[in-house]
C-alpha cells in the first residue's frame, strides 16, 4: 500500500497534458469535417499546444489491446533499474502458449535486462515480455496491476481499467478499457521517456546471442515506423473485442500530433489501424 501511494504521489506532480478545444475544422464527428475512416473512436491531437484537431467518441470506453502495454512500460520506466537481469520462465512461455497471447518468443532459461525485455514488449509486441516485467516490478502480477490502476487515477485517466498487464481479455474482453481520450494522455506521458521514444521508432530489433541469453530479432507491429514519413511510434493492439487499433505519433515541420484509433474495422471504408493511422496523421498535418 506504501508502494503505491508512492506511486500516485510521484505521477500527480508531473504536468498534466494540456488540452484545448477543438478547431472549428475538426469539430469532432461531424460529418466531413475529419479524416475518411471506419473507426470505433479516435482522438488526434496537436502536442505542442494541446489543440484537439479531431475526434470521434472521445469519452467512450472500449477495450483496447496491447496498447495496455504502454501502460506497463510506463511503470517499469519510473521504477527504473533498467539493468536489472530477468529470468525468462517456463511460465512465461506457457502463458503466451496457452492463452495464444503475441510473443517476442522468448526461451525459457534466458536471462535479459529489463531494458530488453521493454523491446521485446513493445516492438513484438511480447505477451511473455509484459508477463515478465509485470511479475518482477510488482513485485508480482495483482500487485503490478494493482499499480497500473493507480497510475492511471494520478495522471487523470478517469474512464480507464486494468485487469490485465498486456491487455489480454481476462476475465472478460472488456474488463480492461480505456477511452480515446484517456490513451491520448497515457502515450504523451510515455513519449517524454528518451528510453521509451528510442524503442518505440525502431523498425527492428536484434539482440545478439550471448552467454546469458539466445539471440533474437524482433520487429515492429507498428507499419508507420519505416513508412510513414515522422512518424515517431508507439503502440499497437488487437483482440476480438477491441479490434484493430494504434496509438501514435509523429512530427513534420516543427509540428508534432499524437492520435489514436480503436476497432478500425472495414465495415463501410475498408481500414486497418496502419492505414486509418496513416489518414488521420495526413488530415492533421494539413490542419494543424
Amino acid at each position: 500500500m506504501i508502494v503505491a501511494v508512492a506511486l500516485v504521489a510521484c505521477l500527480a506532480v508531473q504536468p498534466s497534458f494540456a488540452r484545448s478545444t477543438p478547431l472549428a475544422a475538426g469539430a469532432a464527428g461531424t460529418a466531413g469535417a475529419g479524416p475518411k475512416v471506419s473507426v470505433r473512436g479516435a482522438d488526434l491531437v496537436d502536442v505542442g499546444t494541446g489543440v484537439q484537431l479531431w475526434a470521434k467518441d472521445v469519452n467512450t470506453e472500449r477495450p483496447m489491446g496491447s496498447i495496455t502495454k504502454v501502460m506497463t512500460a510506463l511503470l517499469v520506466l519510473r521504477a527504473g533499474d533498467l539493468d536489472r537481469k530477468i529470468k525468462v520462465t517456463e511460465a512465461a512461455v506457457r502463458y503466451v502458449s496457452k492463452r495464444q497471447a503475441s510473443s517476442a518468443g522468448l526461451i525459457a532459461g534466458d536471462v535479459l535486462t529489463a531494458r530488453q525485455l521493454l523491446a521485446a514488449m513493445l516492438i513484438p509486441s511480447g505477451c511473455d515480455a509484459a508477463y515478465l516485467l509485470a511479475t518482477a516490478y510488482g513485485p508480482g502480477r495483482p500487485a503490478f496491476i494493482a499499480k497500473m490502476n493507480a497510475a492511471a487515477k494520478a495522471m487523470g485517466m478517469t474512464s480507464t481499467h486494468f485487469s490485465s498487464f498486456d491487455g489480454m481479455p481476462y476475465p472478460t474482453e472488456h474488463s480492461t478499457y480505456s477511452t480515446p481520450a484517456d490513451l491520448i494522455r497515457l502515450g504523451e506521458r510515455a513519449m517524454r521517456w528518451q528510453a521509451f521514444r528510442e524503442i518505440v521508432d525502431q523498425k527492428e530489433y536484434y539482440l545478439p546471442a550471448t552467454a546469458s541469453h539466445h539471440g533474437y530479432l524482433w520487429h515492429q507491429t507498428n507499419g508507420l515506423i519505416g513508412s510513414y514519413r515522422g512518424a515517431l511510434g508507439i503502440k499497437t493492439g488487437e483482440t476480438d473485442a477491441a479490434g484493430d487499433c494504434l496509438l501514435f505519433e509523429a512530427r513534420r515541420d516543427g509540428v508534432t500530433l499524437i492520435g489514436v484509433v480503436l476497432h478500425a474495422n472495414p465495415s463501410s471504408i475498408p481500414t486497418s489501424a496502419i492505414t486509418a493511422g496513416w489518414r488521420v496523421l495526413n488530415w492533421g498535418f494539413a490542419h494543424a
